[in-house]
């Protein structure tokens, strides 16, 4: 179906729909919806992601959910959006414009909800959050902030990304959690006292 649409340029897809609410603990961030997930509407929806099943083989969230829950993330103070909002079949046809617009759209939204961690899906994520940044990247913490939310790199979870096994994207989720977990416990102690 991607090719036959990428064939199509004249065919509009249609946008997802962010699934952010207040009190958003972690914002993901992927670049842009594919085109599974525009038609669908769901984020994550390819067919060989494994972004829902990292959620839940990492602990991030208690059950297993299919993409088509993608909107029950805010249950677990989890929140989606993208960089980029136009779908694409990749992101080879991205335009530097676009890239720019997305920083300063997303920098906005994450000024609003105040995430306390935004979770940049890619490495590729990251490079175009922070064109700047040389060097490699690491999966992880990074040392800049957006506002006073940390950003935390993940692997891209798509079945095209070969460049992480299964083993090194949960272990980089599990991560994740872990940093979650502590950032909670912090906030917690800091309400109490």
């Amino acid at each position: 179906m991607a090719r036959i649409i990428s064939r199509l340029p004249d065919v509009p897809l249609p946008p997802l729909r962010d699934r952010i609410q207040p009190g958003v603990r972690v914002l993901f961030v992927g670049i842009n919806p594919g085109v599974r997930s525009s038609l669908t509407g769901h984020h994550f929806a390819g067919f060989s992601n494994r972004f829902w099943r990292l959620l839940v083989d990492a602990r991030l969230v208690p059950e297993p959910i299919p993409f088509t829950d993608d909107d029950r993330l805010p249950e677990w103070g989890y929140g989606i959006t993208n960089l980029i909002r136009r779908p694409t079949p990749g992101i080879d046809t991205l335009r530097p414009e676009e890239y720019v617009a997305g920083r300063a759209r997303l920098r906005a939204k994450i000024l609003r909800y105040r995430p306390s961690v935004v979770a940049l899906v890619g490495v590729t994520v990251f490079r175009a959050m922070f064109p700047a940044r040389r060097g490699s990247v690491t999966l992880g913490l990074q040392e800049e902030r957006i506002g006073d939310s940390a950003v935390f790199v993940l692997p891209n979870p798509s079945g095209r990304n070969a460049n992480f096994t299964y083993a090194e994207m949960l272990a980089a989720f599990r991560k994740l959690r872990r940093y979650v977990q502590c950032v909670i416990v912090y906030i917690s102690t800091l309400i109490a006292s």
